[in-house]
Order: C-alpha cells, then sequence, then structure tokens
C-alpha cells in the first residue's frame, strides 16, 4: 500500500470517531494549558516510558530481582505516587472498532505528549476528517529555548517518539517522522530505525530520499555503535544515534556494540545539560512492549529491567542537579500479563533466566523447521527444556493461530512451563503506574488520566503547549483524503471546507461551500463546479455520499496558495 493511500484507511478512521468523549474528556479542553501563567518549578524535565509496562510486567522484573539477584526492590519502587488511565478516543474502520477503551502506543502517547486524546494511530493529530497537529511539550519547550532528546530502544521513528516531535495521522508513515524530526530541532535523536533515514532500492530505483547527510548538514553528528556513542561529549549538541536498522537489539541479543538504554540516556544527559535554558527529553523502554506482544516473558523482563536502569541514571542526575523533575508511566498494558496460571499456587521463577536468547532470535529458524527433531533441537539450544513433549512439539509446528506463527507456540509451551499466562497478543485496558521526583510528584499523584502527564510537565516548566499548537495550526491541516483513477488527490469538501473557515451547504443533488468573498456551487448529479458563477474545471467525486474536490479548489475558495506534502500527508497553509 503506497503512503497516499493509507490516508484513506487511517483518515476513514477518524471520520467515525466521536472526538473527546472518552472517561476524561469532558474536562480536557478548558484544563488543559494554563501552564504559561505559572512560574517554573524546575528547570528540567526528563520523562521515561515503559511502553507495555502494566503492573504485572512491574511484578514480574521486582520477582526476577528478589528471587534471582537477592535486590529487594527495583529503582522505580521508592517513587511510586499514583496510577493513569489510558483509554483512546472511539473509532471504527469498515464498521470494526480499532479504537477506544483499549488504547495504542500513537494515541496514549499524543495524550502524554500534547494533553489531547486523539484515535488509534495518530500522532498527535486531532481525532477529525480534517485533523489539527497539537503541540507536544518538547515542541513547547524547543520554542521556550531549551534543549531537548529523544531517546528509546525502539525505531526512534516509532509511535511513542514520533508523538513529541511529528504529526501524521497514521503512526505508519514513519519515512515521514524522520523526515519531521529533521526539521523539529530536536538536539538528541537515539534509538533504532536507521531504514527510515537512508536511500531505499526497489528494483534499482530509489525509493526513499537518505537523509542522513541532511541531519549531518544541520550540524547532527551520526553514531551507529557503542564506541562512537561513548566517544561523544557534551560538545557535540546535536545527536543522531541510530543504532539498527529497525528497532534496537532485545538485551539477551544484544553485542557490546549496542548501547544499553541506560548508557543512551547518561549520554543524552550529558548533552542537553550543557544548555544554560535548561532541557526536556523522554527515554523510552519500547520494547518491553515487543516482547509483552511476542508473549515472551524472560526477555521482558530483562526489557524491563534495562529500563529500570535508565530510571537509576535519570534519577541519580535529578538529585545531584536539584532543579529536575522526572516523571514516569506507561502508555498501556500488552499481553494480559498474569502471573499465575492453572490454579497453580507458585510460579516458576527459577526458570525466568534460562532461556538464553528472545523467542524473536528463533522465529525464522522455527517456522524452516521441517521435522520435529529440528524444533526440539532450536528448543533445547536456547533453553532448559531437554524433555519437550511429542504434544508441545506439535503444538509448535502448529503454530498458535497468530502472526506469530511458531514464535507464539513456542511462547505459550515456554508460559506454561514458568507457570504464566497471556490474555494474547494485544494491548490491554488496565491501568497503569506513575513513579515521580521533584516538583512534578504532587501533580501526578493519585488516580489521574495520561494526559495529566502533559499538563503537568508544562505546569512545572512554566510551557504555554496552547500557544505552540496554535502555531503549528496556523501552518498545517491532515485530511482524510483518497486518490482517484487520475491519480489526483482529493479532499472531504465540508470538513476541509469548514477547517478553513468557511461553511457547508449541500443536500443530495447540490452543494455550495462560502469562504470570504469566493463561493464554489457543485452540482452532484452532473458532476460539475463553478467558482465564483463561472464555470470551474474541478474533479468532483461522491463517494458514500461524501463529496470530494481537489486542493486547486480549495486554493481557490481561501484566495491561498495551498500546498500539499504528499510524505507528510498535511496541507501547507503557508
Amino acid at each position: 500500500m503506497n503512503k497516499l493511500m493509507k490516508g484513506i484507511v487511517f483518515g476513514g478512521l477518524a471520520a467515525a470517531v466521536v472526538s473527546g468523549a472518552t472517561l476524561a474528556g469532558a474536562a480536557q479542553s478548558t484544563a488543559n494549558n494554563t501552564a504559561a501563567s505559572t512560574k517554573a518549578q524546575s528547570k528540567n524535565l526528563i520523562v521515561l516510558i515503559g511502553d507495555g509496562m502494566g503492573p504485572a510486567q512491574i511484578s514480574a522484573a521486582r520477582y526476577y530481582q528478589q528471587y534471582t539477584k537477592s535486590v529487594s526492590h527495583l529503582n522505580l519502587d521508592p517513587y511510586y505516587v499514583g496510577q493513569a488511565t489510558t483509554c483512546a478516543d472511539r473509532g471504527e474502520d469498515g464498521g470494526k472498532i480499532v479504537s477506544g477503551i483499549v488504547t495504542d502506543s500513537a494515541s496514549a502517547g499524543t495524550a502524554f505528549a500534547t494533553g489531547h486524546k486523539t484515535y488509534n494511530a495518530g500522532i498527535s493529530v486531532s481525532n477529525e476528517d480534517v485533523s489539527k497537529p497539537f503541540a507536544s511539550i518538547i515542541e513547547a519547550a524547543e520554542s521556550s529555548g531549551k534543549a531537548t532528546g529523544l531517546v528509546t530502544t525502539a525505531r526512534i521513528t516509532h509511535a511513542t517518539p514520533a508523538v513529541y516531535a511529528s504529526h501524521v495521522r497514521s503512526r505508519d508513515n514513519e519515512s515521514a517522522i524522520a523526515s519531521q524530526y529533521l526539521e523539529s530541532g530536536v538536539d538528541v535523536l537515539m534509538g533504532g530505525g536507521k531504514q527510515f533515514f537512508v536511500t531505499k532500492e526497489e528494483k534499482g530505483k530509489r525509493t526513499d530520499k537518505n537523509i542522513l547527510p541532511d541531519f549531518q548538514a544541520k550540524g547532527y553528528t551520526v553514531v551507529e555503535n557503542t564506541a562512537a556513542l561513548n566517544a561523544l561529549t557534551s560538545k557535540n549538541a546535536k545527536v543522531l544515534g541510530l543504532f539498527g536498522s529497525s528497532h534496537v537489539a532485545y538485551v539477551p541479543d544484544r553485542t557490546a556494540e549496542i548501547p544499553s538504554l541506560a548508557a543512551m540516556t547518561s549520554k543524552a544527559l550529558n548533552i542537553l545539560s550543557a544548555d544554560k535554558d535548561g532541557f526536556v527529553m523522554m527515554v523510552e523502554g519500547g520494547r518491553i512492549d515487543h516482547a509483552g506482544h511476542a508473549n515472551d516473558l524472560p526477555t521482558l523482563v530483562q526489557e524491563a529491567l534495562d529500563f529500570d536502569a535508565a530510571f537509576k541514571t535519570a534519577i541519580e542526575f535529578a538529585k545531584k542537579n536539584g532543579n529536575t523533575s522526572v516523571v514516569v508511566t506507561a502508555d498501556h498494558e500488552t499481553g494480559g500479563l498474569s502471573l499465575s496460571r492453572d490454579n497453580i499456587y507458585e510460579i516458576n521463577i527459577d526458570l525466568w533466566d534460562k532461556q538464553k536468547h528472545s523467542s524473536e532470535s528463533l522465529a525464522a529458524a522455527l517456522e524452516a523447521a521441517q521435522t520435529p527433531e529440528e524444533i526440539r533441537s532450536i528448543v533445547t539450544q536456547n533453553t532448559w527444556i531437554t524433555d519437550l513433549t511429542d504434544e508441545e512439539v506439535t503444538q509448535i509446528m502448529n503454530g498458535d493461530g497468530s502472526s506469530y506463527k511458531r514464535e507464539g507456540a513456542y511462547n505459550a509451551v515456554i508460559s506454561k512451563r514458568l507457570l504464566i499466562g497471556w490474555s494474547g497478543h494485544g494491548h490491554s485496558a488496565v491501568d497503569v503506574g506513575i513513579w515521580a521526583y521533584g516538583p512534578i510528584a504532587d501533580k501526578v499523584k493519585g488516580q489521574v488520566d495520561n494526559t495529566q502527564i502533559a499538563k503537568a510537565g508544562a505546569g512545572i516548566l512554566g510551557l504555554d503547549l496552547n500557544k505552540r499548537s496554535a502555531e503549528l495550526q496556523s501552518k498545517y491541516l491532515y485530511p482524510k483524503f483518497k486518490i482517484s483513477r487520475d491519480n489526483e488527490v482529493l479532499y472531504p469538501a465540508e470538513a476541509l471546507a469548514k477547517a478553513l473557515g468557511g461553511t457547508y451547504k449541500g443536500d443530495a443533488a447540490a452543494a455550495k461551500l462560502t469562504l470570504a468573498k469566493n463561493t464554489i456551487d457543485v452540482n452532484l448529479s452532473a458532476k460539475t463546479a463553478n467558482l465564483n458563477g463561472k464555470s470551474a474545471d474541478y474533479t468532483v467525486d461522491v463517494d458514500n455520499g461524501v463529496l470530494y474536490l481537489p486542493l486547486s479548489a480549495f486554493s481557490k475558495l481561501k484566495g491561498a496558495n495551498l500546498t500539499w506534502d504528499s510524505l507528510s500527508e498535511r496541507i501547507q497553509l503557508r
């Protein structure tokens, strides 16, 4: 599916959504940002997100530490202050509910980055046919002169980092996210995702621009391994760290060339803290979520501990610095993890560190296996299991019926032996924890909505999210759109006319769009249009009762040269 056609799918999703009608939505618009009128209480802010890190994931990591390492608690534990709801805006696609109480990382990330709810897949845009961009706390910090950074073990273009410095209708548009980072002003970007910054080839033809030289031209030092990361100093004010073509390797699969999340966090803090105006940074343990999706508990625990070590780095900096707030939460829980099963009042924690590598590293070999002996050999080489039963072998060879196939079935076998369970491979709607230090802690205590994370952060820094959002909204709109048979981009006439400040009146036979002194009359039956009483050569398309027109029509209507950014799938207003 090409980038333009994606807009139809995800634009259609937004069209059916009841915007803002979530649990905390009623008070959202009025409470969102009075931050600018308050005095800053902290100079710096560190936000840490454990992607997919629900209560059971935290408990599992703690039990592992206690029973295998004799460590009584996680670094996070002393800073627990409350919990957050995670629900998204509701949405449907083809009659199927794809967005609602159960969120994805894009919607949840938009909430705790901008203070606004949106639909699943939306990256810091509103939940409308023609979406508006919402500014994040990182973007507001940029406008105030602070240094900013994004650090993750996922692709740097993945949903959670993306919500802080980009705006697209679909989280899948990662090439656009990478391109928008170039204009974002974010000083430090570290994670995986190199594939979205370099030239791609398809049958000998270049399909995506290599933008690494563009970053270098703007002063970014590009690093791709531990040695290069360690060589950086605070004088390297702008850094792009790309430690994998896709995601950063899981902890049990990493080589010495791949830095830990704590190492990335430490170096980012060293660079950002050199800014006299302060900084805002987000650190994500992105692969806790991925291990949860795969139902790979041993790997999940290692990822959670990697995140906890990064938190230790952040909290030690904050305490030493004396002018830094830290807040930690999760976007959602992943997998429906349960630390029990089969009515057995025990879990086999002593086996949790007996798996050598992640299930992801075995997936290709498991799929290629032709015989039960090959399956047994793969399992024996990676685990403690030397007595795999015929039933377990058959279970693995049959796959689990999900997209994880044999990997999913392998993890089901491992999970049963570990005496833990999963509800599936998706997200759940449970509340997630909040941990905090510094002035922000009092603003996120107790039971809060995830939008409060952004509001509290803006409040303690004295930032105005509304002002920054208004600036972005004066530049861009993100519309639902479709492509004609002649490969022309068409837009929903009523929604776009109103988004531009005009009016729309129409029925089954005709429509009238009015803005300023200009009017477009459309005969829906004849599929013809007039501009200010004169025939206009506009493509007229009616799809499921919705009128679509080309951008040239709206440019004439508004009396301005509107342009279409096909990569970011947005209209540039000026």
